[in-house]
């Protein structure tokens, strides 16, 4: 997967933007970790810092003021971070002007950041083991934001699906924990080319 972000063509200034979307509870950010120290360090930003409990996915405004524009320009990011516990804006997190930055969470690969992606990564986790995953990692005290997350995800993929649109779609192996292979994605066979 390395190679094929590096292969990609920039699409928001020198940078290229990946997207590492899925279900929640699919393992969005492990491997958006894993991927990032095998670019050598490429800064990860988390939808969820961006997204509130009144706009879970309303977020695309904040990604492309605060994240998009200015890495089009080459310049430092600083955008806020939502405090889930606060419910407010709290933080500001900084991230540099990279070759490549991920943006990682459930629906990174919606239409309006897509002209910004180099490529979008869909984990192919079908949605209920996701959310079996998802549950357990969260424990019973989240139970009642899951039953409002799970209506609210499956809204927005029916209105705005990220996997049609996807260039590689990645599979966790088994039984080696961990371990992935990437395959071409609707994206990537509808093109026929790389970006």
């Amino acid at each position: 997967m390395a190679t094929a972000v590096l292969r990609a063509r920039p699409r928001c200034g020198a940078a290229r933007v990946v997207a590492v979307d899925g279900h929640a509870g699919a393992g969005k950010s492990t491997l958006a970790e894993r991927l990032a120290e095998e670019l050598g360090g490429a800064p990860v930003v988390h939808t969820d810092d961006l997204a509130t409990h009144e706009e879970p996915f309303g977020w695309a405004g904040r990604l492309a003021g605060q994240v998009l524009a200015p890495l089009s320009e080459g310049r430092p990011v600083r955008h806020d971070v939502y405090d889930w516990h606060a419910r407010t804006f709290a933080t500001v997190r900084e991230v540099p002007p990279a070759p490549v930055v991920l943006v990682e969470g459930v629906g990174s690969g919606q239409a309006a950041v897509r002209p910004y992606l180099a490529l979008t990564l869909w984990l192919e986790v079908p949605p209920h083991e996701a959310r079996v995953r998802g549950r357990r990692r969260d424990g019973p005290e989240l139970e009642h934001f899951w039953n409002g997350w799970t209506r609210a995800e499956d809204e927005h993929f029916a209105a705005d699906p990220t996997r049609p649109f996807a260039d590689l779609l990645v599979r966790q192996d088994r039984p080696a924990p961990g371990g992935y292979t990437a395959l071409p994605g609707p994206a990537a066979r509808t093109r026929g080319d790389r970006r």
